[in-house]
């Protein structure tokens, strides 16, 4: 997006600016101000919406501008101030941002350290009840699919875990395709070199999980919570498996049966919509997958989650877990702090637009679940760097397409998930939330994992691939 001129508003074509600023203007300005210093030093612009223009002193380009739209928009942003006011004005077009989202992301990440300061609140409050409240214009019509809302029994029962997946996914087969790779793998690619493209990079993970779990021809593969069935169908044409993805979307199963008949895999790869807890008895597997589906499991249904999978697999199996885990705990900040914090709800913007029902935990969580449960931890690989990238390939991928994507889900939605990835990829990069990949071995009855003493069949074999591939 072309990033506009610094210009005295003076010499703007079309209606005429002010030279002296409006009230709004004047008292907007001073509350950007008061956050984020005066406009010379600041490392982003601002366009008002009468088109005059604040920016940085003059030097590289700003990654982004901040676009208010109306006079009311700052007030609607940040009073209350919380993550959730400040996400539903940029979904209405109270603002915009044009430019790097991911780097906004960040400057609201600063903003909210300095709505803690209740001294800063105090100051601040007079001049944004002193904006507008009511300029927002009549809806258009392509306004924001329902927030999901929804309170179907117990967190994390069946049921209300399956109307979680469903919102979360059933946007669209069509949506989704838009930004993600071919195989459409919603989850963290894997870069060897940090250059490859999403497509190659989602190939890589693919390969890599499947050599973690040294999967062999024959053997029985269950992958709970498989998407549209990109590493179902890998495993089996590449490894010979027979495989078995669940999901809890309608939309996804289609459309990843559709794929496999296709391939030609019918006889080799099953698609089911199904729970994971409501695998029969008689289910036996000689190897697990989950990526990316520990997320909407809840903390409190971790033991259930790894004794279901323990009771899966056969002994002397392997189960490959990939999951979002939390890395930097909440630093203690007060009675103060805390009310602030509550009065912020950091991760309100996902649970109500995004992820309803997510929770992440530990890492050290994680692993005591797993073992508590039977597993042995074998091995366990951090890839947040690897999801940053993911995340700004899918953005900018989705922002390339942005015509298409709003002619198919409107545009409040569009502006969800480019919000939503751009936030995501700034907390990885910051090493806020990280993803990891463990590697649990059920042992057999003389205590064996069927493992090589070293990592070396990984990295060897994949190198040998790719000098053949070169």
């Amino acid at each position: 997006m072309a990033y506009p001129q610094m210009r005295d508003p003076r010499e703007m074509e079309g209606p005429a600016v002010r030279l002296v600023p409006a009230p709004t203007i004047q008292i907007a300005g001073e509350i950007l101000v008061d956050l984020f210093g005066p406009p010379e030093g600041r490392s982003f612009a601002v366009r008002y919406w009468d088109g005059s223009i604040a920016g940085p002193a003059p030097g590289p380009m700003p990654p982004f501008t901040l676009a208010l739209r109306r006079p009311g928009a700052l007030r609607r942003m940040l009073l209350p101030p919380s993550e959730l006011a400040l996400a539903e004005a940029y979904l209405r077009d109270d603002f915009d941002i044009e430019g790097d989202i991911e780097a906004a992301a960040g400057l609201a990440h600063g903003l909210a350290q300095r709505l803690l300061s209740p001294r800063t609140l105090a100051r601040l409050v007079p001049r944004l009840r002193a904006l507008p409240a009511n300029d927002l214009p009549r809806e258009d019509g392509n306004s924001l699919r329902g927030p999901a809302r929804f309170r179907l029994g117990f967190r994390h029962s069946r049921r209300r875990d399956a109307a979680a997946v469903r919102y979360h996914y059933d946007v669209g087969n069509d949506f989704y395709a838009l930004w993600l790779d071919r195989r459409m793998v919603y989850s963290c690619a894997y870069f060897p070199t940090g250059a490859e493209n999403i497509h190659a990079a989602q190939e890589a993970k693919l390969e890599y999980i499947c050599r973690k779990l040294r999967l062999q021809p024959g053997e029985r593969l269950l992958d709970i919570g498989c998407g549209w069935g990109g590493l179902v169908q890998y495993a089996a044409e590449r490894y010979g498996v027979r495989a078995l993805g669940i999901t809890l979307s309608e939309p996804q199963a289609a459309l990843a049966r559709e794929r496999i008949a296709a391939a030609g895999l019918g006889d080799r790869c099953r698609i089911e919509v199904r729970d994971y807890r409501d695998l029969p008895g008689e289910a036996r597997f000689d190897k697990l997958v989950s990526v990316g589906m520990v997320e909407h499991v809840g903390a409190a249904k971790l033991p259930t989650y790894f004794a279901q999978a323990h009771r899966l697999l056969r002994p002397g199996g392997l189960f490959l877990n990939h999951g979002i885990v939390v890395t930097t705990p909440y630093p203690p900040v007060g009675v103060v702090g805390r009310f602030m914090r509550w009065l912020w709800q950091p991760g309100s913007f996902i649970e109500r637009y995004v992820f309803p029902d997510g929770e992440l935990v530990f890492p050290g969580e994680m692993a005591q679940r797993a073992e508590a449960a039977g597993f042995e931890t074998r091995d366990v690989e951090s890839l947040r760097e690897h999801y940053a990238l993911t995340l700004r390939r899918w953005v900018r991928r989705l922002e390339a397409r942005r015509d298409q994507a709003v002619q198919l889900v409107g545009e409040a939605t569009y502006r969800v998930w480019r919000l939503y990835l751009g936030a995501m990829a700034r907390e990885f990069a910051a090493g806020n939330i990280g993803v990891i990949q463990a590697l649990l071995s059920k042992p057999d009855e003389r205590g064996r994992s069927h493992l090589p003493l070293t990592r070396d069949d990984l990295y060897l074999q994949g190198a040998e691939q790719e000098a053949q591939a070169a």
